[in-house]
């Protein structure tokens, strides 16, 4: 048997990845404030945070959320021990290497990040072909779209072209928006309605196939014409239609009536925040009412932050054997996450200054040090004694 750190992915990959939002935080925000300087090579400092954020972080809990899910799910062979071992190698050598860039050769480094999305699709790809559900054959392009975005990034920093590098973390967050949209278009309504049903306050939303379609098909149209830089009018109105679809998906699935469960609640709170990203990027596009980069902001550290935060607390609970009832510190964590992405949006809406944004980046770091002070130690210790179910 393995040892308890590699007997399922969200261990290593949650211990690490929440270990990793911290050593960002204080990384960027010396870097930002002028304290020291990161060892980018010569590229920008938002380029190196920006690709931070999503390849090592966000990749490291998308990994561990993903890999953990579809066993139970997609009903997979759990990919554990020496597999896992070996996914956590290739992400902290990427890590390693992408810190090290300036004492490696130069194709060292991209060679080394580019690693872990490749090797996750060989190890799954064979299961997820003998997957009795077919509609989990959709992770296999988005693996592969994660691992094109990142070599993209990295030809445009070994070119010193930083709008091709910018053009791969902007396909970087796409992919995770519709990996977002399609996994957590299923987990969050079917949660729901376990709760609805427990609270006695209703049913869970019947799935609706059309609508699911049409949800992740105004995405990826978003998507396209935004990396092809089609017209900012053409933009805004692929952005205006995921507003208006994902709205009414969302509204299906009743979570208002959940406010007092957070475990659930704050996922329909990271729906909202994709909602209002995708509102603020019409407004951009349309009318320049707000920064370009105001729908990101409302994405990463809204709507991505708050899901990741609740189902890295769901998953922990859950698969250590723990009762599904969320600490009080996790409670305000969410609370600092949220509070973190207002800030941030209105810090680059309005204006407000540097202190805005580093109040912000430390409230999100501090998110992180909490569920790692709060599940660390459950992490790499075994799993009490747990009943089954689907999670």
């Amino acid at each position: 048997m393995p040892a308890p750190l590699l007997s399922s992915a969200f261990r290593p990959f949650y211990l690490l990845g929440a270990l990793y939002a911290v050593l960002l935080t204080v990384a960027w925000l010396g870097a930002y404030l002028g304290a020291w300087d990161v060892p980018s090579v010569g590229t920008p400092l938002r380029l190196w945070h920006g690709h931070e954020m999503l390849f090592g972080f966000a990749a490291a809990i998308v990994t561990g959320i993903v890999l953990t899910a579809l066993p139970s799910w997609a009903g997979t062979e759990e990919i554990r021990g020496k597999r896992l071992a070996l996914l956590v190698i290739l992400w902290l050598a990427g890590r390693l290497a992408f810190w090290a860039a300036p004492w490696l050769p130069p194709l060292a480094s991209a060679l080394v990040d580019l690693l872990l999305f490749p090797a996750a699709f060989l190890m799954l790809a064979p299961q997820l072909a003998r997957a009795s559900n077919r509609l989990y054959l959709l992770l296999l392009p988005i693996l592969l779209a994660l691992t094109a975005a990142n070599g993209v990034y990295h030809a445009g920093i070994l070119a010193a072209h930083t709008h091709l590098a910018g053009l791969g973390l902007r396909g970087a967050l796409y992919a995770i928006i519709v990996l977002y949209v399609l996994k957590g278009g299923v987990l969050t309504p079917i949660f729901t309605g376990n709760a609805l049903r427990e609270t006695g306050r209703g049913q869970q939303a019947p799935f609706n196939v059309e609508l699911e379609m049409l949800a992740a098909g105004v995405v990826l149209l978003l998507a396209a014409l935004d990396l092809a830089g089609a017209r900012p009018l053409w933009i805004g109105l692929a952005a205006l239609a995921c507003a208006i679809v994902h709205a009414a998906r969302a509204a299906r699935w009743q979570g208002w009536r959940l406010h007092d469960v957070p475990l659930v609640f704050v996922m329909h709170l990271g729906f909202a925040w994709l909602i209002f990203a995708f509102a603020l990027k019409a407004a951009a596009e349309l009318a320049g009412l707000v920064p370009e980069a105001a729908w990101v902001h409302a994405f990463t550290v809204g709507s991505l932050g708050l899901m990741m935060l609740g189902l890295m607390t769901r998953v922990s609970l859950r698969h250590t054997g723990r009762p599904l009832v969320v600490p009080a510190s996790m409670k305000l964590a969410y609370g600092m996450m949220f509070a973190a992405a207002l800030l941030r949006l209105a810090a680059t809406v309005h204006g407000l200054g540097d202190w805005a944004i580093v109040l912000a980046a430390v409230l999100w770091g501090l998110t992180f040090l909490v569920y790692f002070t709060v599940f660390g130690a459950m992490l790499v210790r075994p799993s009490l004694p747990r009943a089954g179910g689907v999670d």
